[in-house]
């Protein structure tokens, strides 16, 4: 199959459109990450994505709409509580998933058997005028091989999908870099599922009460269910081992420069690297988690460009704000194992 690389021109998103209407995979640009979108009512095309991405069958999908409205016009949840529309109001769009009970018309291949339904409304243009050209919501994941980091330019979804899918709309870098928070609303009290951009602080602002799920900060038993994406299996790593280190600057950098090979790489702040006797790639500013989530995957994914490594030795990052969602994601590529320095 040729992967086609297409444009966000009003030609190209129609283009793009024809493909997910004949139940083709198309790698779509968001702001969070790039996602692998299929037509989210078409349970045959949804099982594709599965296939092509190497993902297993009980991981659900997020369901993605162009405008609020979309819930009611497709049947998507049974309920759209208060709690989601103060949620919506301050949030949407942008990059929140809410977890509501599925409605009537949600194929169980999105859901992965489970009887809720994630919903997300895209903040980036080209994502929802995709939504839009093809007349359905579209459930995507990453467009990434499952368990690899995810993908924030066009290019990294062809790394790893070309020919396997249709085409990828060439959207630009994605301005978040993580993959969006996630709340269930079937619960009481509401509970953060998965963080993101929008911070657990930024939800109990709105809410009140929001519970924090146990598996965000550590693994997911194999016996429980993933009621949200990325809950369950080891995620995001390159191809070399990722070793997670809670550590002072001093302690940090006297580490690398003791273990210091050819086969070891440093993920680190700017102002580590001149301390440092190691290959470094840079996730930015130290405490500027902004930066650090938008630069994460793509330095996850150099990694693999480097060669001969086969260690990656990355700093920890606090757990306040944004600082949880990055966290998330290294202690999955780390496969939930942190070493603290002392």
């Amino acid at each position: 199959m040729e992967t086609l690389l297409l444009t966000t021109s009003e030609e190209d998103i129609e283009k793009a459109a024809s493909i997910l209407k004949c139940g083709g995979l198309v790698g779509m640009p968001t702001e969070t990450v790039y996602g692998l979108a299929a037509d989210a009512l078409n349970g045959s095309a949804v099982s594709s994505v599965f296939k092509a991405k190497g993902r297993p069958a009980d991981n659900p999908l997020i369901v993605h709409i162009s405008e609020t409205a979309d819930i009611e016009r497709f049947s998507l949840v049974r309920e759209f509580p208060e709690s989601a529309k103060k949620l919506a109001a301050n949030f949407w769009p942008g990059p929140l998933t809410m977890i509501l009970p599925k409605g009537d018309n949600i194929p169980d291949e999105v859901t992965a058997g489970l009887d809720s339904v994630a919903i997300r409304l895209p903040s980036h243009e080209g994502a929802r005028a995709l939504i839009k050209a093809a007349d359905t919501p579209l459930a995507a994941p990453s467009a990434n091989l499952s368990g690899s980091p995810s993908p924030t330019t066009a290019q990294h979804v062809l790394d790893d999908l070309a020919g396997r899918i249709g085409a990828v709309i060439d959207g630009g870098d994605c301005e978040v870099g993580l993959e969006s928070t996630v709340i269930t609303l079937c619960s009481t009290p509401p509970t953060l599922l998965r963080p993101g951009k929008v911070t657990l602080e930024e939800l109990r602002e709105v809410l009140g009460e929001v519970a924090l799920s146990s598996a965000v900060l550590e693994k997911l038993s194999d016996t429980e269910e993933a009621p949200s994406p990325g809950m369950k299996y080891r995620h995001y790593a390159p191809k070399a081992k990722v070793y997670l280190l809670k550590a002072s600057d001093e302690k940090f950098r006297d580490f690398i420069n003791t273990n210091a090979a050819d086969s070891v790489a440093a993920l680190c702040y700017e102002s580590d690297i001149p301390h440092l006797n190691a290959k470094c790639l840079s996730l930015g500013e130290k405490g500027n988690y902004d930066e650090e989530a938008q630069k994460l995957f793509a330095a996850l994914r150099e990694i693999d460009t480097i060669p001969d490594i086969t260690t990656v030795y990355a700093r920890c990052p606090g757990t306040e704000g944004v600082g949880m969602a990055i966290y998330n994601r290294l202690i999955r590529a780390a496969g939930f194992e942190v070493t603290e320095l002392e």
